[in-house]
């Protein structure tokens, strides 16, 4: 237990460090408060764990640790759901509206289902 706990922690880490770095970095190359950032994050997220949960675990495919550092550990860090809902909360609050926070929760479920199947759509064509 104490393994899966630092493999968890470890990924989390990683992946909420890299989620701030290129959160950040997108947010800072566009104009305006609509939060593509995380957005942009959210979406690969669910990539990443589409190809992540899709990797083949016999014949040399990974372990379950490593798959737990991936995916819980890893993408958990990197993608932010918390977030996401509070930005929507923060758009409604601050005068951008109803319409611009259903378009952000609308957009971002509907890439993040395409980008989960696309990961796995991926890993099925390599093998």
């Amino acid at each position: 237990m104490f393994k899966d706990i630092l493999l968890v922690g470890v990924g989390s880490f990683v992946g909420g460090s890299l989620r701030m770095v290129i959160s950040k970095y997108v947010q800072l190359a566009i104009a305006g408060s609509f939060p593509l950032g995380t957005m942009v994050v959210n979406v690969l997220g669910c990539f990443l764990i589409g190809i992540f949960a899709s990797l083949p675990s016999d014949n040399g495919g990974i372990s379950p640790a490593v798959r737990l550092l991936l995916t819980t550990g890893f993408c958990g860090g990197f993608t932010t759901f918390s977030t996401f809902m509070n930005e929507n909360v923060g758009i409604i609050k601050g005068g951008d509206g109803f319409t611009t926070s259903a378009l952000y929760v609308f957009a971002s479920l509907a890439l993040g289902f395409l980008a989960v199947l696309a990961g796995r759509q991926l890993v099925i064509s390599l093998r």
